[in-house]
């Protein structure tokens, strides 16, 4: 009985840390794609990109810091909850992505369509090693 209250505690403070991390992350994602796209226009998708690029190196270098090869490690892991799922989760947007991309093919766009899911893929893979690159110089992993 005491464990399951534990557990059910758990998930609550769990919840909560999504719940606030997303909030976090959504108005980040507002803030920026926004102010990107008022700088330099939206002919093309750089707002989206931008946050999608961010949140790639964001999560590199968290994952260099919180996983093992079992996983999150323990004492993270209410931190992983709250960053990587709450945060970045909210924060990077594959479904902005996803419509622009598909606006600019309707548009007659197909090579700024092209372009978009070229350099979203490449910046963002290439951001998440970048990121996870650095954090194993900084946390020494």
């Amino acid at each position: 009985m005491v464990e399951a209250r534990r557990a059910a505690r758990r998930r609550m403070i769990e919840l909560v840390l999504v719940a606030l991390g997303g909030a976090i992350g959504a108005c980040g994602r507002f803030w920026l794609s926004g102010m990107v796209a008022r700088r330099v226009g939206e002919v093309f998708p750089w707002g989206t990109l931008v946050v999608n690029g961010t949140g790639a190196l964001s999560i590199g270098l968290l994952a260099a810091g919180f996983l093992t090869t079992d996983g999150v490690a323990e004492p993270w892991r209410q931190a992983w909850i709250g960053l990587v799922v709450g945060v970045l989760g909210s924060y990077t947007t594959v479904s902005s992505f996803s419509l622009q991309t598909l606006a600019l093919a309707r548009a007659g766009e197909g090579q700024r369509a092209a372009l978009n899911v070229i350099a979203s893929l490449g910046l963002c893979l290439g951001a998440a090693l970048a990121g996870h690159q650095a954090g194993l110089r900084l946390f020494g992993g």
